[in-house]
């Protein structure tokens, strides 16, 4: 009997995790868009690495480029690569940076948490606009809820609803200017020189492992500069409140 792999998914589980259908699997499979699955028994079982084939073919196609001219990138990728050195490099291109779940949440359960938004529709649909909920038959869904914790505990505490947005657009901008820095020392340091080499099969692994390192390393950096940077602000805020209130008192005395 063949042991199978914890990652491994039947056709239906593939669909659902790629957000894509069991007939579009199977005609890219008969375009050589998709590596077939390993068969045991009757059944056949796929792994991450279709999963991220998948997810860049996906990704291509929002790009404006056709099956047919994937097809033509994916052969001639191949052609110099091993399937599966092909297969772990876009699995660790395409997989998710983050495992957060989404959730569905009701429209009162909404309410509660930012009632600014049922007295001014405007804020709810800037929500949806920014992506922070996405309307559903049972609700909303929720693609972050860590996020939308955050921006609850901040009305929580007093912070307007619609300056809590204004501060999720300019967060996300930050956000976007740092990870193409990290994204652009991947290419000038590992990416560029691979190429330059040819592209050897033989450095592949190496290449797809530093990919893979980027992601929590990423994260590990921005944690650990913010967190000096909230010490530093908090305190030269502190200190400012401080001698705000002592300077009347102050005047006072001196008057």
């Amino acid at each position: 009997m063949v042991a199978r792999r914890n990652t491994d998914m039947t056709i239906d589980s593939l669909a659902r995790r790629s957000g894509t259908t069991t007939r579009n699997i199977r005609a890219y499979q008969a375009q050589g868009l998709l590596p077939p699955p390993s068969v045991v028994g009757r059944t056949g079982y796929y792994d991450d690495g279709h999963l991220g084939r998948l997810r860049l073919i996906a990704r291509l196609q929002e790009r404006g480029f056709s099956l047919a001219g994937i097809a033509e990138l994916l052969r001639a990728w191949e052609e110099r690569r091993s399937l599966g050195e092909v297969l772990g490099f876009e699995e660790a291109l395409t997989a998710p940076w983050s495992d957060e779940v989404p959730e569905t949440v009701s429209i009162e359960e909404l309410a509660q948490q930012f009632p600014e938004a049922v007295d001014d529709p405007a804020l709810a649909m800037r929500a949806i606009e920014l992506g922070l909920v996405e309307p559903v038959p049972e609700g909303f869904r929720v693609p972050s809820p860590a996020l939308l914790r955050a921006g609850s505990e901040l009305v929580a505490v007093g912070i307007p609803l619609a300056v809590t947005q204004d501060e999720v657009a300019a967060l996300r901008d930050d956000m976007a200017r740092i990870a193409a820095r990290f994204v652009a020392l991947f290419e000038r340091y590992v990416w560029a020189p691979f190429v330059e080499a040819g592209m050897p099969a033989d450095r592949l692994p190496d290449v797809t492992d530093a990919l893979r390192r980027l992601r929590p390393l990423a994260e590990v950096a921005v944690r650990a500069t913010l967190a000096p940077a909230m010490e530093e602000a908090t305190a030269t805020s502190t200190a400012a409140q401080v001698h705000a209130v002592r300077n009347p008192f102050t005047e006072e005395i001196g008057a």
